[in-house]
């Protein structure tokens, strides 16, 4: 290789090395965006949905909506959003049982959304209408559906809600399996 070349190599190679540690740095400033109490109220909250998730209420509707394929089977985002907050579907996921729960819980004013989702992460059951009907692709979904509870390090307006806050998931397990997910979000204020 000749002297030139290898400049060029070894300018690129801490170039790209340089771009590494500006990211990462960035990521650990945003994980370390949550003050010592937020974080704290966090854990707590978090904790709080792994207690939630195994209520026995919370457990025989995720059972009976994975055992029908789903709460509202044949449902997607794009229908969902084209109903109205007082459409008998959506109605359908606040006035049952587990809806009803849900909103006892959710009362607590440190929470602003609670939902209960299925083995798909499709709605089963809420505090309110959901922006999205599935958030299957979502980071609270796919760690509780690895069966770990999950919290997210950075303060952003929930896309339900608007309110600041730091998103919280726990899975719904049954014989130590994830079935379902019990999602919501913590106020950042």
């Amino acid at each position: 290789m000749c002297h030139n070349t290898q400049t060029r190599l070894f300018s690129l190679i801490r170039a790209a090395a340089l771009g590494l540690s500006l990211t990462l740095a960035v990521g650990f400033t945003q994980a370390a965006e949550l003050s010592a109490d937020l974080q704290a109220k966090v854990t707590k909250y978090q904790k709080q949905l792994v207690e939630w998730a195994a209520h026995p209420l919370m457990l025989s509707a995720t059972r009976e909506a994975n055992a029908k394929g789903g709460f509202l089977p044949g449902m997607t985002n794009a229908k969902w959003n084209d109903l109205d907050d007082k459409d008998p579907v959506v109605l359908s996921t606040l006035n049952s049982p587990a809806g009803q729960q849900i909103q006892k819980w959710e009362a607590d004013k440190n929470l602003n959304k609670l939902f209960l989702r299925d083995q798909k992460a499709n709605v089963i059951a809420g505090s309110s209408k959901t922006l999205l009907f599935n958030n299957g692709s979502r980071a609270a979904a796919i760690q509780a559906l690895k069966g770990q509870a999950w919290m997210d390090t950075e303060i952003k307006p929930d896309p339900t809600t608007q309110i600041k806050s730091v998103q919280v998931s726990a899975p719904v397990l049954d014989a130590g399996k994830a079935i379902g997910i019990l999602h919501g979000s913590v106020t950042a204020e």
